[in-house]
């Protein structure tokens, strides 16, 4: 499908503020893409499905992935909001056309990040989280001016924020991948230093 059609699908199919968010990522992504010399049009592309599955329920997030033999941990079937990701990334090859690995794959961890992310991944994950309509995140501020300096750094900051919330939270298990990724940029960051 072509940008604009998909575009036109996700405005009947997203809330109205979740499609607002989808193209706030979309703005940011094609920011930090000009900055860090990331292509465009793949920034595009990730930014604008990264959300498009996002109002499935539970039960067809996990069919889904269990159709496609997407492996499943059993943090996100606890949680299958957390699947949203890895269904987006089905639904972007197999409805909306794209085979570009690198688009479907930044789709498929920009909620949970992963150690060793590429510049896409990096770019999806920080612009979904520090879109301008954002507004609740902690040191949103601070990271939308360091996203444009250091991505790795933004990064690490992003995963620390949401491992300190989610351990701050009783009853919310935490994706195990979003530790690993924590940790890696940690150090990633630390050898920076």
């Amino acid at each position: 499908m072509k940008y604009k059609d998909i575009q036109k699908e996700l405005k009947k199919q997203l809330k109205p503020s979740r499609y607002g968010h989808t193209l706030g990522v979309v703005e940011t992504a094609l920011d930090l893409a000009e900055i860090y010399g990331c292509d465009a049009n793949k920034a595009r592309y990730a930014a604008l499905l990264h959300d498009c599955a996002k109002y499935m329920s539970a039960e067809e997030k996990i069919d889904l992935c269990r159709k496609y033999g997407v492996p499943i941990n059993n943090v996100e079937l606890e949680n299958p909001s957390l699947l949203h990701a890895k269904c987006g990334a089905i639904l972007a090859k197999h409805h909306y056309g794209i085979d570009d690995e690198e688009i479907l794959h930044a789709i498929a961890v920009h909620t949970t990040g992963e150690p060793d992310m590429n510049l896409l991944d990096e770019i999806i994950f920080v612009s979904d989280y520090i879109e301008p309509g954002r507004e609740t995140a902690p040191n949103l501020y601070t990271l939308r001016k360091m996203a444009k300096t250091d991505l790795d750094k933004t990064t690490y900051r992003i995963l620390s924020d949401t491992v300190s919330y989610l351990n701050n939270r009783r009853n919310q298990a935490m994706d195990p991948t979003t530790l690993k990724a924590y940790q890696y940029y940690k150090d990633k960051v630390d050898d920076k230093k």
